[in-house]
């Protein structure tokens, strides 16, 4: 076998994990008023069981509702109605062999679904109901009185409440293991309940739950004890926490492996992740992001590892099967948990024990996944277009009839239309005007940090050449060409081409095109300008300043077009705040000069120094050449940045979801 150390099984207690690579715990949030599990969780779960993970865990269980919940659309423990739909996802997952693990959790002093400081209930006018919403309304609790910015006052937990929690956490484990689950992970980090009594920073009490290690350590082990009495010694218990919450003010591994040989012994699993979630800085170490190492967090499960018996399992950034087997064959963690990865391709278990480690999609860590869970309570993919459908793409489509496709244009969205309708029967014909498939995307190879970008245009374009669609390079397709053909289907997938702005002075010699700058960095001099704040132009200028540049970044809007990128967008932050990078929101680029651009904005006009213009104003659709193929085939369907310019994902699913309906 390949991968020895990956596949070898590991038997804990009751239970037997068929590898070692775990879905970590991802919670499901698009759920519906009552909050009960859905079909659709139901497959989402059972998804990545399919694919072969060993152990798959359901996130965000709230052990208790009236102190502990931070958003209205979480999975309470304590609503007896649960029960069906736990058990569903339970038996979804177990039935295809792996382990079904529920998260157990409690926000303590984070518990934003109880109050804001103005006294409004968070998720009421999402309820339609805010009396509903207000029966879990009251007082914030946590290890010590203090005045929260964010939210407000925080009460000290007294010792009556921290008894029942304690409850509240063993009869949810109960809960959990009648509902057929087969392990219970104790989520002890990233700043909730748990790591709030166990930090040295935060519970400064001076009873017995705080103060000294001993005291701050005794709700974290009384929590452990509670479940134990419940599920009985031969059932699994993993404990979550952050080795260092990676952070100015919070604790570093040193105190992390102090935790972590506290409860060497009591529990089955020490899973070390990272970061504390109300730190920005620290939160994009808890979910890495596409500029930093792959594994980066490994470090710290390497250094509890050295000093504990329990195994040890890493989590964050880890993608390439190779490297989780030298993690484990090294001897830095017995596990590794696959968290986004596992949306990006739920079968990497089952591709790289059959040698097909090459078709494994890898995540790009471009946090489309994040940003559509906290947008619209969705978790989907950029580059997977199931994900967030599971249960429709279950559901077999026979093709009725055979039908001749052609698609015009081999981008993102090409691509993917050519690879659904050849999967389903369909004869396929792929067009593409240059010499290589991978659209305008291409030009980002030799970008570091969108290394996973360009090894997915690749495994895309090496599907293709795997099937029998008939792939033709170096062809525009013409009206001529389309008519020719004779196809039932047309997907035109024709891309866009770059907008240039009407500023005096755009077509100067020292003004490059993003795209072109992207292909031949060489081309840029010392000192850049950038006129542009959306993704493209963000990214460009993070790129500039690896390479040396200084550069500055100028956007006509407030706010960089990236803003809503969430999770993405902490991490563009991290790396525009520095030095290197200059970002000028709010102001307008009124000429570009051979010595710069000369801008204005509310302060007035001013004056930005440059070697070399960089035009990053986004795309402009190639309607006209669209337009003009729409009579060239009974169905026609215009499909990715033709139609409008999005991102990868809006690309993707379009091309999957109608080359399915065909």
């Amino acid at each position: 076998m390949k991968f020895p150390h990956l596949y070898e099984p590991l038997a804990l207690g009751s239970a037997v994990f068929r590898n070692r690579i775990f879905a970590s715990p991802q919670g499901y949030y698009n759920v519906a008023k009552d909050n009960l599990p859905s079909l659709d969780e139901v497959a989402y779960y059972e998804r990545k069981a399919r694919g072969g993970f060993a152990s798959v865990c359901v996130g965000d269980c709230i052990v208790e509702d009236s102190t502990g919940t931070h958003y209205p659309f979480l999975l309470r423990m304590e609503d007896r109605s649960t029960l069906p739909g736990l058990a569903a996802i339970a038996h979804s997952v177990t039935r295809h062999g792996a382990v079904a693990s529920a998260e157990l959790s409690h926000a303590g002093m984070y518990a934003r679904f109880v109050k804001y400081p103005d006294g409004s209930v968070y998720g009421a006018d999402s309820m339609k109901n805010a009396a509903a919403a207000t029966v879990l309304g009251g007082d914030l609790y946590g290890p010590v009185y203090i005045e929260h910015g964010k939210y407000g006052e925080v009460l000290e937990m007294p010792e009556e409440m921290i008894l029942r929690i304690i409850d509240k956490f063993g009869k949810a484990a109960a809960w959990a293991k009648t509902a057929g689950f087969g392990m219970i992970t104790v989520h002890g980090g990233h700043g909730w309940l748990l790591s709030q009594f166990m930090s040295p920073t935060v519970n400064t009490r001076t009873d017995r739950w705080g103060g000294s290690f001993e005291n701050r350590m005794r709700l974290p082990l009384a929590v452990i004890e509670s479940i134990r009495k419940n599920v009985g010694r031969d059932f699994p218990i993993e404990y979550r926490f952050s080795g260092s919450e990676a952070s100015s003010v919070g604790y570093d591994i040193d105190y992390g492996v102090k935790f972590a040989q506290a409860i060497d012994g009591k529990v089955d699993i020490i899973h070390v992740s990272a970061g504390d979630h109300e730190d920005d800085s620290s939160i994009i170490v808890s979910h890495p992001s596409m500029f930093m190492e792959d594994g980066v967090n490994v470090k710290y499960a390497a250094a509890v590892k050295k000093l504990v018996k329990t195994p040890v399992a890493t989590v964050g950034a880890l993608t390439d099967p190779a490297h989780m087997e030298e993690i484990i064959a090294s001897g830095r963690a017995d596990i590794v948990e696959l968290g986004r990865q596992s949306l990006a391709d739920p079968d990497l278990p089952t591709k790289a024990r059959t040698g097909r480690e090459s078709d494994i999609n890898k995540c790009m860590r471009c946090n489309t996944c994040l940003e559509h869970t906290g947008s619209i309570r969705s978790l989907l993919c950029a580059t997977n277009p199931e994900i967030g459908y599971e249960r429709d793409a279950l559901i077999p489509r026979p093709i009725k009839t055979r039908k001749r496709v052609l698609v015009a244009g081999g981008g993102i969205a090409g691509m993917q239309a050519a690879l659904t309708a050849s999967e389903r029967g369909h004869e396929v014909i792929l067009c593409e005007k240059s010499d290589t498939l991978g659209g305008v995307l291409r030009c980002e190879a030799a970008v570091p940090f969108k290394r996973r970008l360009h090894e997915y245009l690749d495994r895309q374009a090496a599907r293709i050449a795997a099937s029998p669609i008939d792939l033709r390079l170096n062809t525009a397709v013409t009206p001529e060409l389309a008519s020719s053909l004779k196809p039932d289907v047309l997907f035109i997938a024709l891309g866009a081409k770059p907008t240039f702005p009407p500023i005096p002075g755009i077509n100067s010699a020292n003004v490059v095109e993003a795209t072109e700058l992207y292909r031949d960095p060489s081309k840029a001099g010392a000192n850049v300008a950038l006129i542009g704040g959306g993704l493209v132009g963000i990214e460009l200028a993070i790129y500039l300043k690896s390479l040396g540049k200084t550069v500055t970044v100028i956007e006509m809007l407030e706010h960089l077009v990236s803003d809503d990128a969430g999770m993405h967008l902490l991490a563009h932050d991290e790396a525009v705040n520095s030095p290197g990078i200059t970002v000028l929101r709010g102001t307008s680029v009124t000429e570009i000069t051979p010595t710069g651009v000369t801008c204005k904005n509310a302060s007035g006009e001013l004056k930005v120094s440059a070697d070399t213009v960089v035009i990053a104003a986004g795309q402009t659709p190639l309607r006209e050449e669209s337009f003009a193929l729409f009579d060239c085939a009974p169905e026609v369907y215009q499909i990715g940045d033709c139609a409008t310019p999005r991102r990868i994902f809006t690309a993707t699913s379009q091309a999957y979801t109608i080359a399915r309906d065909i």
